[in-house]
């Protein structure tokens, strides 16, 4: 199998410029120097496949700042064609059209789990998508929406937005950011839920990217550990899956996957 030449990494403080020139909010500059470096890798991770979304959360920035990021990361060489911002609400996910399309597409064909965390239960609980029809009929109109863009996609990086008035926006941003297990709960009984001290399993993948630099986090999510040997089939496929996404590139190396277990008083999602 032929790979992707790896791309011609551009020196760090040239990234860092990247984000802190464009990405700042009022007169206070960008991220700082490990945040803008740390996006960076994101990014291409996304571009690359190995992740079908992320969610922008570094500071208050809005679509139209992460769009002229992109775009100077572009101006650097990276493979940001194709990326497409999409709003949510308040809040921007750089995601890749067709990758998200393929990652949710399999995701109507149940290769992911859910666990109901409603605060009106006792303890958490595993259900399918096909218990959550409204949450399927979402998934699928994220859909039709990125593939009616696709034809459409300039070079340069695009945006668009979805209005979701009465989304579980929780559950919606596990679903694209490509967690094999998203929580869900229902809206009407409020943000609680039910893992106050429980143990929670917390699974984080990150793999090499930049010489003398961190790892990129690719990955950070938690099942609770009593529901972990039932989810034990669904995680093991999406570790493979992964580990052959890793395999497809030439940008990073050397992928770690690990868990540990906690337990917290409060869980906010």
């Amino acid at each position: 199998m032929l790979l992707p030449d790896p791309m011609s990494t551009p020196r760090p403080q040239l990234l860092v410029a990247a984000a802190q020139q464009t990405l700042g909010v009022g007169k206070k500059r960008g991220p700082p120097r490990a945040a803008c470096l740390h996006l960076a890798g994101e990014v291409l991770a996304v571009a690359r496949g190995l992740k079908p979304a992320l969610l922008y959360d570094c500071n208050r920035a809005g679509a139209s700042e992460v769009q002229s990021y992109l775009e100077e990361l572009q101006g650097l060489g990276f493979p940001t064609q194709g990326l497409h911002i999409l709003e949510l609400g308040e809040n921007s996910l750089i995601v890749s059209p067709e990758h998200v399309c393929e990652h949710l597409e399999q995701v109507l064909l149940g290769t992911v789990a859910f666990v109901d965390v409603s605060s009106s239960l006792p303890h958490p609980s595993v259900c399918s998508l096909d218990q959550l029809q409204d949450l399927k009929s979402l998934v699928a109109e994220i859909i039709t929406h990125l593939q009616g863009l696709q034809g459409n996609l300039p070079l340069a990086v695009s945006c668009s937005r979805l209005c979701p008035s009465d989304w579980n926006l929780c559950t919606v941003f596990g679903i694209l950011l490509g967690y094999p297990v998203p929580y869900t709960f229902h809206l009407n009984r409020g943000d609680d839920n039910c893992l106050a001290l429980t143990p929670l399993r917390v699974v984080t993948a990150r793999i090499s990217w930049l010489l003398g630099q961190p790892p990129v986090l690719l990955y950070s999510f938690s099942v609770p550990e009593s529901l972990f040997p039932a989810l034990t089939d669904i995680l093991n496929t999406w570790e493979k899956d992964l580990r052959t996404r890793c395999r497809t590139q030439n940008d990073f190396t050397d992928l770690s996957i690990s868990s540990e277990i906690v337990t917290l008083p409060a869980v906010a999602l």
